[in-house]
């Protein structure tokens, strides 16, 4: 089977198999068409586990829901607000921040310019994809965290050594009309299957399409 068409049948088979797990947080509140939440969302994400995030962000947001309620809070507010997120003294220093740049040189409105966001404090490749695939609407990368990443090498479409890296080589050869629904299949994937240390392959619904690349214990 050709990696395009073996691409397609996994992404078809995750899309009918997936549907019985929960969606994750940022993917959620994707929904609600939020940029800044979705941005906020993403940073309060990154070493933290869902359910966290999840309580971290609705909390903040009831007390700042854009760039110019969220100058008037001091960096302490928002430290109690999305306590216990990892780094969440460091995650509060930023947003502070985000939010007077996002006034002061964007009229408080999230870019939707990928290189503009990377400009933004703690912004990295994984959150500047997501605001513009999930917070803008506008499916042109693929947000790739660690879960993508290792999927992706598992199966063999990549053979990179960090997340940057798998987005870059999987924007490549995996089809557009796949990029918007990629990361957050992959995620869901990632969360309750292809687990990073020893993956529950017996219950894999793709293990028949999947090499197994550089797995050295599974269940």
């Amino acid at each position: 089977m050709m990696k395009e068409e073996r691409i397609s049948k996994i992404i078809e088979i995750l899309k009918k198999d997936l549907k019985k797990y929960q969606t994750p947080i940022v993917t959620k509140i994707s929904e609600r068409k939020d940029p800044f939440k979705v941005l906020i969302s993403c940073i309060l994400s990154l070493r933290t586990k869902d359910e966290t995030t999840r309580k971290a962000s609705e909390k903040l947001f009831r007390l700042a829901d854009n760039p110019k309620k969220m100058l008037k809070l001091d960096v302490k507010q928002i430290e109690k607000a999305i306590y216990p997120v990892g780094f969440y003294k460091v995650k509060a220093k930023n947003i502070k921040e985000i939010s007077k740049t996002l006034i002061n040189n964007y009229n408080g409105k999230v870019p939707d310019d990928f290189n503009e966001l990377l400009k933004l404090k703690g912004v990295g490749k994984k959150t500047a994809a997501i605001t513009i695939v999930y917070g803008h609407n506008k499916p042109d990368f693929i947000p790739c965290d660690v879960h993508v990443h290792v999927v992706s090498n598992r199966l063999g479409w990549v053979k990179t050594k960090n997340p940057d890296q798998t987005m870059d080589e999987l924007m490549k050869i995996v089809p557009k009309k796949y990029w918007y629904d990629l990361n957050n299949l992959f995620v869901i994937f990632g969360q309750n299957i292809c687990i990073t240390i020893s993956p529950f392959c017996s219950k894999c619904p793709i293990n028949k399409y999947c090499p197994r690349i550089d797995i050295i214990k599974s269940r």
